[in-house]
Formats: C-alpha cells, structure tokens, sequence
C-alpha cells in the first residue's frame, strides 16, 4: 500500500477509487467526447484546491475567463472572488501556444519557486493544440515539455476531446497524451435514457492501486461531478484474507521457496485490494514459481538440505520404467473393476510403492 501523500481531487466518489487522490507534481489526463463533463471536472478540480487554500492556474485554448466562470458559478462555484488573487488565467490558442510552453510558462514556474502556496492547474482543453500540430514527433515533444513544466507547480490536471472511430475504444488522436500522463480517466456518455448514462474508467494511473470497473456519474449543481464509487476494500474487509495469505507464506517456506519470493507474497498481501478471494492468484503463481502440491516429500526435504532456489520442477523423466508402466496400467483399468481416485501425484506414488 502506497504511503505516499495524496492530494484530494476534490471530484466527488473518485478519491475513493485512487487511494485518497493524486500524487503532487503529476498530470491526470480527463479524456472524453463532447457531453461528457470534461470542463466540470476541471472547475471542480480547480474550485476544490482554491478553497482549501491553493492557488489556481486555468489554462483555457476555446473560452475567455469571463465565460468560464459564468459556466463555473451556474454550476455552483464562485470563482470570481480568487480571480486576479490566487486564481490566474492563460488564454491562448493553436500555434500561439507553443510560445506559452517555451516562454511564458518556464518564466512563471520560476517565480513560483519563492512561494511556498501549491497551484493547481487546469489545462481545458488540450485539443487545439494536438490538432494545431500534425506532426506526431513534434507533437509529443510539445506535450512532453508542457506536462514536464507545469508539474514542477503542482498537481495538473488536463481534459481533450476525443474523436474515436467505429470499434474503437479510445480514440486515436489522444494516445500520446494518455501516454505521456501519469494518471487518465476515460469519460463516456450513453444516450440511453435515465440517471447515469454517463461513465467513467481508470484507464492508467501509476504507483497508485485504483479501482477498475466502469463508474456511472452524475452533475449535481452544488457539488459538480458525483462518481457512484465504493471503496476498493471498506475498513472491515481489509483484513479478511489475512489467514489465507499467511497459509500460503508457510506453505511456500515449506515447498524450499527463497527469501525473494517469500518477500513477494507478504507485499501482495498487504496490498491485496479486490474484493474477491486471493486463492487463484496464488495457486497460479505458485506454478509460475514452480511451487506445486505435487512435490514429494523427498524432494521437499532435499530442496530444505540444499538450500536450493524454488524453481526446482518435478521431471517425470525421473520416474522409473517400472513406475511408468505402473502408471499406464492404473489409468488403463477398465471401469468394471474400479478406479482408484488419485488427486495429486503423491497419493500416485503411495498407491505404487
């Protein structure tokens, strides 16, 4: 489990599904098409850091400040009293905006450095500027020099409008930003009629365990966005399969597995975040490890003497010929005499000897 401080989104339910917020000095990437919500996630991202005594940079590429916080308080936050005092806007569009990145924005990362006041920033929406410039090359060299820019302020968060093909799931042109975020969320609207016809995905988020299902979300004036999340484990549950991860600690002891491995399981335990048991997941990686009920104890015991890494797999070549044949004819029996109910390799071996 991450213990890394988180900064509060301030996107009501979605908290709950990356571990209490984003990591400082990222980017969350909020990806959708038109009727999604984009620019409310952005006001209320931006809204929630400036009441709890933030700063605030909203770099628009479409709408003038005084539009956007007209759309800001019908949703019901007043932006207005922090504009010009912690709240800054950039207006700029297209081509104009490479200057922003080159210039400007290096300039006032660089005057930020003697306050010690975070600022929240708000891209809104990036799209202009990936479509301004057609070259993919270039294109990712700008984005990279923005995103590297304005984390040196705070946490950013950034909205583009996506364009995905029949079959698509994310449209192409938002691949490199996706890729060079630390954190995207995929926005998608269903016109199908009732509450939540609106959903969202995690799609990436690094060095955080989030949550992986589709959240229906709804607008709230008042509130803004309204994920209908539930916590990955609630309070309760966090222990619950404590038992069965210690189980399967001793067991690999037990199997000769080396101190790495051993290492490997007690930090899944502590950080085993779904809702359903961890057996199958262990009992698969136990094979991966070459770690199997099927050992005998022979080999158990010898694999303890020698001290010897647990990738050690049984070799059925090692069985002698008269095992084999052995073997061949139980299986061969014919059903009117009866077959001996074998459920692993070692109640084989006890019915042979």
């Amino acid at each position: 489990m991450s213990k890394e401080k988180r900064i509060p989104t301030g996107i009501a339910g979605l908290d709950r599904v990356i571990e209490g917020g984003v990591r400082d000095n990222t980017t969350l990437l909020v990806v959708g098409s038109s009727g999604t919500g984009k620019s409310t996630f952005a006001m209320q991202y931006l809204n929630y850091g400036l009441e709890h005594g933030e700063n605030g940079l909203y770099i628009s590429m479409e709408e003038p400040p005084e539009q956007i916080m007209r759309e800001a308080k019908m949703l019901g936050f007043n932006l207005d009293k922090y504009y010009e005092k912690e709240l800054f806007f950039f207006h700029s569009k297209g081509k104009d905006f490479v200057k922003l990145v080159d210039e400007q924005l290096p300039a006032l990362v660089e005057m930020n450095k003697n306050f010690s006041v975070k600022t929240r920033v708000v891209i809104d929406p990036l799209t202009p500027l990936t479509w301004a410039i057609h070259d993919k090359q270039e294109q990712r060299e700008v984005i990279t020099k923005l995103f590297y820019t304005l984390k040196q302020l705070g946490p950013v968060l950034i909205t583009t409008e996506e364009h995905a093909a029949p079959g698509e799931t994310i449209g192409e042109d938002v691949l490199i930003p996706i890729y060079m975020s630390d954190g995207a969320v995929h926005l998608t609207y269903r016109p199908i009629g009732g509450a939540f016809n609106r959903a969202l995905e995690i799609v990436k988020m690094r060095a955080t365990r989030h949550g992986e299902e589709v959240y229906p979300y709804i607008f709230v004036r008042g509130i803004g966005v309204v994920v209908r999340t539930t916590p990955l484990v609630s309070a309760e549950d966090m222990r619950k399969y404590d038992d069965l991860f210690n189980k399967a600690i001793r067991t690999a002891a037990d199997l000769g597995a080396g101190e790495t491995v051993l290492e490997r399981l007690a930090y899944v335990k502590e950080n085993w975040s779904y809702p359903f048991s961890p057996k199958e997941t262990l009992q698969i990686f136990f094979e991966s490890q070459g770690l199997t009920d099927a050992l005998t104890r022979d080999e158990i015991a010898r694999r303890k003497e020698e001290s010897r890494s647990s990738d050690i797999q049984l070799d059925m070549r090692e069985l002698s010929a008269d095992t084999s044949v052995a073997v061949a004819s139980a299986i061969r029996k014919p059903s009117g005499e009866g077959l001996i109910e074998i459920d692993n390799l070692s109640d084989l071996e006890e019915m042979i000897q």
